[in-house]
């Protein structure tokens, strides 16, 4: 058995195929993905405690909310790393650009932010007062 690779993982040998799989994308591209998109949002509000509601469009998801109606959606691919755009109220009245996103965590915490959602607890790692 000398000069036989090692498996790298479970079911997957050592020595065949490098080529390396693309990464992975926070979420599905195509027709389902605005519908996953949304299920998202609204699991977060609900989790945030915002009293809104999402619903999937064709160019993305609109959030309605007391304050008014934000609009989010991918970012063209020519904007890279831009990923996502993040229409809101205050923007629009002042005659500014979306508010862009590298990330989805950028994306949800910008709109966690912009609806008024506590930030929740934090943990905090250190030595306990004697």
């Amino acid at each position: 058995m000398k000069g036989l690779p090692l498996p790298l993982r479970e079911g997957v040998g050592g020595g065949g195929d490098t080529t390396p799989s693309p990464a992975p994308n926070p979420l599905p591209q195509g027709d389902g993905a605005i519908h996953e998109l949304r299920a998202l949002l609204t699991d977060c509000v609900t989790l945030w405690g915002v009293e809104a509601s999402a619903a999937a469009c064709a160019d993305g998801v609109d959030i309605t909310a007391r304050d008014g109606t934000y609009f989010l959606q991918r970012a063209p691919s020519d904007m890279r790393p831009i990923r996502w755009l993040l229409h809101t109220p205050e923007r629009q009245a002042a005659n500014r650009p979306p508010r862009a996103a590298p990330s989805i965590v950028a994306l949800l915490t910008a709109l966690r932010n912009v609806l008024g959602a506590e930030s929740g607890n934090r943990l905090r790692i250190g030595a306990s007062a004697p």
